[in-house]
């Protein structure tokens, strides 16, 4: 029969790595309390878990206690949740939260796990990319070693993905948006059957951009393609791009940003593309909009916000191959 986790020899190989991940957690909590910011917690249990098309939420049944049920979800995020408080005034906040994530499992994946998430508000795009480089150099050594891979935190690399589109792909990758056949003619690849534009532009992020990223420095990939927008607002100066970036450090993905839409028609108008997308391609149980949420876009301040995997980091302070590695159970 296999080891469980918690059997002595299993547990002690990991207790370096779980020391470490507890200093990380003590560091990140004193930099965002140094900087203002007020840890929140919000609930795990949601009416609406979030809306991005290619993940699968958790859900259970919630019983009053007159016996009336009620279908609740196991968050993807708690964004929903805390810009909900930046709308209500809540100000600068930070929260370590437990998130869940269905069909989820490899070495730097898990089903359930812990996302540090972060708003600012009054905050732009450049100020977030300046912020999240001293939180970096905050918490982690100046050089770092995952998976191996070695990342010097002294200098980083801002790339837009148009240059990395161009420098890896040889295209120019927002002359084709919407055009699967001239994005495949572009690239010299074949379109696979069923595959549209954005099908296409993350199979060539994936294969030839993503192992390109993060490995000597960090990269913060910014200026997304309208289309991939998600949450973020488009750049005021060419709204073929919207204000996101991801950042990679060792090669991984590790957090996902944006400067804040506040717009609710907009948002609104993105949420039943999205809806309509991910019926389309999962056809998977569902839920309603939220309502609550999309009112308070429009009363939102300006802001940054940011989403960082925390087990991801602790995997990189801690040199651990394996998230596993860096889970108590």
């Amino acid at each position: 029969m296999a080891r469980q986790a918690w059997d002595p020899d299993r547990l002690a190989a990991r207790l370096p790595f779980l020391r470490r991940r507890g200093l990380l957690a003590q560091a990140t909590r004193a930099f965002f309390t140094a900087r203002g910011y007020i840890e929140v917690e919000t609930p795990c249990l949601v009416p609406a878990p979030g809306e991005e098309v290619h993940l699968a939420a958790l859900s259970t049944t919630v019983h009053a206690p007159d016996g009336a049920a009620a279908r609740k979800w196991l968050h993807t995020s708690p964004e929903f949740a805390m810009k909900k408080l930046l709308a209500g005034g809540a100000g600068r906040m930070f929260q370590l939260a437990r998130v869940w994530r269905d069909h989820e499992g490899s070495d730097t994946h898990a089903p359930e796990f812990t996302m540090l998430e972060w708003y600012r508000p009054g905050a732009d795009f450049s100020s977030m990319i300046e912020e999240t480089t001293q939180l970096l150099r905050a918490v982690l050594p100046p050089v770092v070693t995952c998976r191996g891979v070695t990342t010097d935190l002294a200098a980083i690399e801002v790339l837009s993905v148009a240059e990395a589109f161009a420098r890896h792909c040889g295209v120019d990758v927002l002359a084709s948006v919407g055009d699967a056949d001239r994005l495949a003619a572009d690239a010299g690849v074949a379109r696979r059957d069923g595959e549209d534009w954005e099908d296409l532009f993350f199979r060539l992020m994936l294969g030839r951009i993503e192992p390109h990223l993060g490995r000597q420095n960090p990269t913060f990939l910014t200026d997304w393609p309208a289309p991939l927008a998600a949450l973020a607002r488009r750049r005021a100066d060419d709204p073929r791009v919207a204000e996101r970036f991801e950042l990679y450090v060792c090669g991984m993905e590790l957090a996902n940003a944006f400067a804040e839409l506040t717009d609710p028609v907009e948002q609104r108008a993105r949420f039943e593309a999205d809806r309509a997308r991910r019926h389309a391609l999962y056809g998977r149980e569902d839920w309603p909009l939220d309502e609550d949420f999309v009112a308070a876009v429009g009363r939102m301040p300006d802001c940054a916000g940011i989403a960082l995997g925390f087990d991801r980091l602790a995997m990189i302070a801690a040199g651990a191959a394996r998230i596993t590695d860096v889970l108590w159970l």
